[in-house]
């Protein structure tokens, strides 16, 4: 098999050769046919997330060892199945949901692998889709996607589920009120098309790339706003919203994105933050309790989460965002694309 590696943090990505994996127990091999570059892995090749304050959350501290394949939007072809994998679908072509739970603790039992405290997630601490072929732990993190184009059903392993699983905790919104999606990028623009998708009556979409603004119009985005030239963002997001901005979801989740959607919520607002850019939250105390406010997190998603999702694409009335496809050795190319914002919504790596 051959995989595109990180082997040292900040460094290039690498290509190894190795023998293809020999999956045992439970396990299942995959041969990759598509993989989504997430920005998240960006983080995760300089080998931290940024807290704020001089602070930094660092990939060693959560268990990472290098070297590691990244990639954890994954969709391929069941290849090989261990011996106790019971009767897997050879041939098959599947999306892998990444998000690898311990299995035993509460939250895994109660099917919310994604909160549990010893996860072991595929493309961070298990090797991931940068490569020809994966091993899966085990079928049931297999989903069908029948019917739906691959290549834009890779990224909802991450960019989907992790919208979708925040949207969940952000909606209902009324009829007179506002969701605001801040940012643009790939989670924003699915979180644009979910949202439509979700019963979501008023979308304003906020980034400062103006090509992104558009995007998010095309995929249902009622307003959009661009805060970059702007004296008092949050006077204008008030204003634009009425005063009615009920709920925001903060795919971003930097201290600017953060002020903006807090400060302009109404009172009883809740705010979602989903985004790992880094910061320091900052705000005044008083505010939480005077507005009745809710602030919380919500981590990528469950894998009854993203079975839920496919449902919902089945529909068809989730709108599909810009989706770009490069072969598997442009892999590092594009993180650093990504990075310095070249891509207007998500590129799939192919090995096809």
């Amino acid at each position: 098999m051959k995989s595109y590696a990180l082997v040292e943090f900040g460094q290039p990505l690498r290509e190894i050769e190795r023998p293809d994996p020999v999956p045992e127990g439970t396990e299942v091999l995959v041969k990759v046919r598509r993989c989504g570059v997430c920005h998240s892995d960006i983080h995760i090749s300089e080998g931290y997330f940024d807290y704020g304050d001089g602070q930094k959350f660092r990939m060693t501290d959560r268990g990472m060892e290098l070297p590691m394949t990244l990639g954890h939007e994954v969709l391929g072809e069941i290849a090989g199945a261990g011996p106790d994998a019971g009767d897997v679908p050879i041939g098959k072509t599947m999306l892998v949901h990444p998000w690898i739970g311990c299995g035993t603790c509460r939250a895994c039992i109660a099917e919310h692998e994604n909160d549990c405290v010893a996860m072991t997630p595929i493309g961070v601490l298990r090797d991931g889709g940068y490569a020809t072929h994966l091993i899966v732990p085990h079928p049931k993190f297999l989903v069908d996607v029948d019917g739906i184009d691959p290549t834009v059903v890779t990224p909802y392993a991450c960019s989907g589920v992790t919208v979708y699983s925040a949207l969940k905790k952000a909606l209902p919104v009324e009829d007179d009120e506002w969701l605001c999606i801040m940012g643009a990028g790939g989670l924003g623009l699915t979180a644009v098309s979910l949202a439509g998708a979700m019963g979501a009556p008023r979308i304003l979409s906020v980034d400062v790339d103006d090509a992104k603004l558009e995007a998010a119009r095309e995929l249902g985005a009622h307003q959009t706003l661009n805060p970059k030239a702007l004296g008092d963002p949050v006077a204008k997001l008030t204003e634009m919203t009425q005063g009615r901005l009920t709920a925001v979801v903060d795919t971003v989740g930097g201290e600017q994105t953060s002020r903006l959607g807090i400060f302009s919520l109404r009172k009883t607002g809740r705010y979602v933050v989903v985004g790992l850019y880094g910061g320091t939250l900052r705000m005044p105390l008083p505010m939480l309790p005077q507005k009745a406010l809710t602030i919380r997190g919500s981590y990528v998603g469950s894998c009854r989460d993203l079975r839920e999702l496919i449902d919902l694409v089945r529909s068809g009335n989730v709108r599909p965002i810009p989706v770009a496809t490069r072969p598997l050795d442009q892999a590092d190319a594009t993180l650093r694309d990504l990075a310095n914002g070249k891509i207007v919504g998500r590129v799939v790596l192919t090995t096809e």
